[in-house]
């Protein structure tokens, strides 16, 4: 799937896309929750607790094998009380419920080292006190990372240098195309407005080869970037427009990378899945009206349709 220096390229020099969906290897019939991912999300804050929770339930129909949700302290009762399957720590907060940087260290100490992969955005506003609590998650965990929403906002207004924390970590950003224009004009990047594949290719391929990490850009046709190689998803339907979905797609890849699927890889079956989800309960439930937390339940069937016994279903 790798593209290599004779493959074609394209307007910018980026590698020409594909559409091939990479597989996955079946379980091991002795198989643990504690072999199978490890998954690790702060998310939430104050009135956006469901973006943690859509998020924690995306991981967990993605088939982490645990799933742990790290909130703000107001927001971890709602958090627990969505589904008795997600841990949850209690995070410090300001005064308006955003995660606050005070005392983030130690809360943090332990899930730093416990997880196989920490996925950081989903819900959780923006602030200068959030931003820089989002700078140290990205300095501290040495692991892989899943960055979507808020944590690409916090990071944005950082300005070019928040990125020298990840440098040489296996990375994966998704963000939509608004988020992504933020990151872009951050990274010094010119405005791109037409919404076309090739131009969606190349706000993508630009804004992973200047942060140095997986880019999956979300929207119809959702494009996933490296330096090297890209990919276009062609599932998914008008239906999906409505909110909770991009948590949903956080979980479902952080649950996919701690698996063991390389960030690309993992990237591609993410969001070709997520779309085939979505499909689904276009079929089961209508064309609109369905619902995030109806894609994350969707997850295990379509994983299911696309993959049969290679990932392990009887």
């Amino acid at each position: 799937m790798s593209t290599s220096e004779g493959t074609p390229r394209g307007a910018g020099g980026v590698p020409a896309p594909t559409q091939h969906v990479p597989t996955i290897d079946p379980r091991p019939d002795d198989a643990h929750k504690g072999s199978v991912g490890r998954v690790a999300i702060v998310a939430g804050s104050r009135g956006m607790s469901g973006a943690a929770c859509l998020a924690g339930l995306g991981a967990l129909r993605g088939g982490a094998g645990l799933v742990r949700v790290l909130v703000p302290t107001s927001a971890q009762r709602i958090v627990a009380s969505s589904d008795p399957c997600l841990m949850t720590v209690p995070l410090p907060e300001s005064d308006a419920g955003l995660l606050s940087p005070d005392g983030l260290p130690a809360a943090l100490e332990d899930t730093i080292t416990w997880a196989d992969v920490l996925a950081l955005g989903p819900g959780l506003g923006q602030s200068p006190r959030t931003a820089e609590a989002v700078q140290w998650v990205l300095s501290a965990f040495n692991g892989p990372m899943v960055i979507d929403a808020d944590g690409l906002n916090n990071i944005a207004s950082l300005g070019p240098g928040a990125w020298g924390a990840r440098r040489g970590r296996a990375t994966v950003l998704t963000p939509h195309p608004g988020e992504a224009a933020r990151l872009r004009k951050a990274l010094g990047l010119s405005k791109l407005r037409s919404m076309d594949d090739e131009t969606r290719l190349r706000i993508a391929h630009e804004l992973a080869s200047a942060t140095q990490t997986v880019v999956l850009l979300k929207g119809h046709r959702t494009v996933v970037c490296t330096a090297t190689q890209t990919y276009i998803n062609e599932t998914g339907n008008p239906g999906m427009a409505t909110g909770g979905m991009g948590d949903v797609l956080t979980g479902l890849l952080a649950a996919l990378v701690g698996q063991g699927l390389g960030p690309f890889e993992a990237a591609c079956v993410a969001a070709h899945c997520h779309g085939a989800a979505g499909d689904l309960c276009a079929k089961r439930i209508g064309p609109i009206g369905f619902l995030a937390r109806d894609v994350a339940e969707a997850l295990p069937a379509a994983l299911a349709q696309v993959y049969g016994g290679r990932l392990g279903f009887r």
